[in-house]
């Protein structure tokens, strides 16, 4: 899959953009007169962005930010970096872009203040033009990270984004200024609407013409419109325009199809800006009865909360890690990310783009009230606006953004001004996008506080978000059924929800403990009965740092660790949210000292029946009955099953005795056999090394994931084994190795891990073309080695 990052942007002659990445001088901790031009850094550390200083640094149960962001330190850092400008200018401008820095960041340039941005998510930039000069240029960045605490989950420190120089002339298109989407499709045909703001600095009113050329994925001119424009000096200039589309081919979740909307302002013949924007042409709509509609065509919302970091590599994300991640996600069935709880990284949503994952882009996880003593309630009154409008203006254009999230469990959700706040949030909203719904994760709907009608009823036109919509007394059962009797026009989703997490096979010898999770099952057979509930987005998709307590350093909720292997969870999901084949099962059979003894065996299944055998001996078929069908066309004549089920819960049970050996289940769906077998596993013998492409590039955003495994001498996968593994690299470098134990709190910037469970994750960058050799050794195991290709 190609792979988009920063350093792929293709500047246009008229809007010059330099990736700013490289080339960093960085200290930690404050320092006095480090903003002006003249201060000496010369020994500071040299870095490229982006850069994570947190991740960098051990955990400290001492920390002011505690277990909230994984026990992580945090504190101030100043980054500072000496640039030319090739071609400079006095006609041009010139803007300085930051994707995104955690947190309180102040710019200078050449000893000139620009400003303050506190959000530590929002996207900003700032006009550089009035005292850039050809060379000799110095940015100074001061983070202020210091105030703990400040989140409620780990967050990162620094300039953890891309940030880049951009030039254009002094009559361009306003930052995040062209808007496209699909007004309507009809037969052949789609309308797509553009609307445009330029601004005008010059001291004299620019004639020219404003085009958009919209270019297919092979960068095929397929349509364009133009129209002729007079722009005042000194002012900015809004444009509405239509293009139609003939035979265009939808945006949907099997074929993610993109186009590239070029938009350019012309002085007669001469280019004066140009803006590439993604566009998919595709429809939404939410219907009171019938849920999420996709290009007319029902979808239900089979969705995962993610918070923001990458495992081994912080906060500092490259775009990769996260594509692997959604292609994980994919081919388990998910279809749906909701951005717990804050604006994600420009990069993870170009990535849902190209995957074909719908987003739900959520803004703040607090607004007047406090959850935190330094979080963003210290800045909601004076910032929300400009922190709002940056997600909605920035993102807008992505098709894979189909809903906007204003909060996650505000607790002026029963406030006297949490209405007031609401219904001004959802009209900025409509204001910057009228496209899309708005919603938030509102978790007190029922509690013994709960949130006012007031504040639900703000979200009556648009959707209103359940956390844990089986929480409560009675609506452990009913769920969202008491509401929508009330409010037949209510729009509903789970914003947040239980999920199937736990440790990646870590198993406890439980005996005749259960395996699945009712809860989680009873919530999902209400959400796939019902259409009207547009979706449900489990906590969590990955495990994240913070949101813990000591000696660990995150949480375990999701059903991938954060190497993005799988735990058992993960089969659950995929055997209710596909349609293809599933046959898992849990746990391990390797529980010596307890031969003889009776334990529980599970299976996540979606085939018609499943027959276990436990060393060769049958313990009988089951099955899953779910829906539940009836007769088919009249008394006596049946569904047409060949095998009726044994349970209505989403998964299968067997007590067995266990001894040591081998157990397999045989399952049958459409006609087709389909095996599992798991084997008792003997000690580690040797390693076993993959990665997760032949072949990747050099880009930064790009990085090659190698999975280290132990193996016993028969091939087996050792699941409890936890022996240190070095690694020595040639032609790359670790950036970060993890195993998913969230309680090895050794350094993840380093070549050497212990191993959780038989597994560990090595993330690797390259900065010139060859081949990469990667060497695997622990004591006492045969080594291993791979090779591929950096290109």
């Amino acid at each position: 899959m190609l792979l988009l990052g920063v350093c792929a942007v293709a500047a246009a002659q008229s809007r010059e953009i330099t990736n700013f990445d490289a080339d960093w001088r960085f200290k930690l901790g404050d320092s006095s007169n480090a903003q002006t031009a003249g201060f000496n850094d010369k020994s500071w550390r040299n870095l490229d962005l982006p850069h994570d200083w947190s991740i960098e640094l051990d955990p400290v149960e001492s920390e002011p930010g505690g277990g909230a962001v994984g026990y992580f330190p945090t504190g101030i850092g100043w980054y500072r970096k000496h640039f030319s400008v090739p071609g400079f200018s006095n006609d041009k401008r010139y803007t300085i872009e930051f994707d995104g820095v955690y947190m309180n960041s102040t710019v200078w340039i050449n000893g000139h203040e620009l400003g303050t941005w506190p959000y530590g998510y929002s996207s900003f930039s700032y006009d550089l033009t009035p005292y850039l000069k050809a060379s000799g240029n110095v940015i100074a960045v001061r983070v202020d990270n210091s105030l703990q605490p400040n989140s409620r989950w780990y967050s990162g420190s620094g300039i953890y984004r891309h940030v880049r120089l951009v030039a254009t002339s002094k009559t361009y298109f306003e930052k995040w200024g062209v808007f496209n989407y699909t007004q309507e499709i009809q037969g052949d045909k789609a309308v797509i609407k553009i609307q445009s703001s330029i601004i005008n600095e010059l001291k004299s009113r620019m004639n020219g013409t404003v085009r958009h050329i919209l270019l297919d994925a092979n960068g095929k001119q397929v349509a364009d419109t133009s129209v002729v424009v007079e722009i005042l000096a000194g002012t900015k200039h809004p444009v509405v325009q239509t293009l139609v589309v003939e035979n265009p081919t939808l945006w949907d979740l099997d074929n993610p199809y993109l186009y590239t909307l070029r938009s350019v302002i012309l002085d007669g013949n001469k280019e004066l800006d140009r803006v590439d924007d993604v566009l998919g042409i595709r429809t939404i709509n939410y219907d009171i009865d019938k849920g999420f509609l996709l290009n007319g065509k029902h979808v239900k919302m089979y969705g995962v909360n993610v918070h923001h970091d990458g495992g081994a590599v912080g906060a500092a994300v490259p775009a990769r890690v996260w594509e692997r991640r959604l292609e994980i996600f994919k081919s388990g069935g998910c279809n749906a990310i909701r951005t717990a709880h804050n604006p994600p990284d420009p990069t993870f949503l170009d990535a849902c783009d190209r995957v074909g994952m719908l987003v739900m882009d959520e803004a703040f996880d607090q607004w007047v009230a406090p959850k935190n003593p330094y979080d963003y309630n210290l800045h909601f009154y004076e910032w929300h606006e400009r922190d709002l409008a940056a997600m909605v203006m920035r993102d807008r254009n992505h098709p894979s953004v189909v809903m906007w999230s204003i909060g996650n469990e505000i607790k002026d959700q029963y406030t006297e001004v949490g209405p007031g706040l609401a219904r001004e949030m959802i009209a900025q909203c409509h204001k910057l996008d009228p496209t899309r719904l708005v919603t938030a994760g509102n978790d007190e709907i029922a509690s013994n506080t709960p949130a006012t009608p007031e504040y639900l009823a703000a979200f009556e036109n648009d959707i209103v978000g359940y956390n844990y919509p089986d929480r409560w007394r009675e609506r452990k059962e009913l769920m969202y059924a008491i509401d929508k009797a009330e409010f037949p026009n209510r729009r509903v989703v789970a914003t947040e929800s239980g999920g199937n997490g736990g440790s990646r096979g870590n198993y406890i010898w439980g005996g005749g403990r259960g395996i699945g999770n009712l809860d989680t099952e009873e919530r999902w057979k209400f959400t796939l009965r019902y259409d009207y509930v547009i979706g449900d987005f489990m906590w969590t998709g990955i495990d994240y740092y913070g949101e813990t307590r000591w000696p660990s350093k995150g949480a375990g909720s999701g059903y991938l660790d954060n190497c993005g292997f799988k735990k058992d969870g993960w089969w659950f999901f995929k055997s209710i949210w596909t349609d293809e084949p599933v046959l898992h099962l849990t746990p391990y059979w390797n529980f010596p000292g307890h031969e003889g003894e009776i334990m529980r065996l599970g299976c996540y299944t979606n085939c018609e029946s499943v027959e276990l055998f436990v060393n060769g001996k049958s313990y009988g078929r089951k099955g899953i009955e779910f829906p539940r069908f009836g007769l088919t066309r009249g008394w006596g004549q049946g569904n047409g099953r060949f095998f009726r089920g044994t349970t209505t819960e989403l998964h299968l049970e067997w007590d067995v005795e266990y001894q040591p050996g081998e157990i397999k289940v045989v399952g049958v769906k459409n006609g087709q056999e389909i095996t599992e077998v798991v084997r008792t596993f003997g000690d580690p013998a040797r390693i076993r090394l993959s990665v997760d492409r032949p072949e990747f590039t050099t880009d930064p955003d790009d990085v090659a994931h190698v999975t280290v495994e132990i193996l016993d001498k028969d091939g087996n996968l050792c699941k409890n084994a936890s022996d240190h593994v070095k690694l020595t690299v040639s032609g790359a470098k670790v950036i970060g190795m993890e195993s998913g134990n969230m309680r090895d709190l050794s350094p993840t910037k380093s070549s050497e891990r212990d191993v959780w469970c038989g597994m560990a994750l090595a993330i690797l960058a390259a900065d010139k073309a060859g081949t990469v050799s990667v060497k695997a050794e622990a004591p006492g195991l045969q080594g291993a080695e791979i090779t591929f290709r950096a290109k």
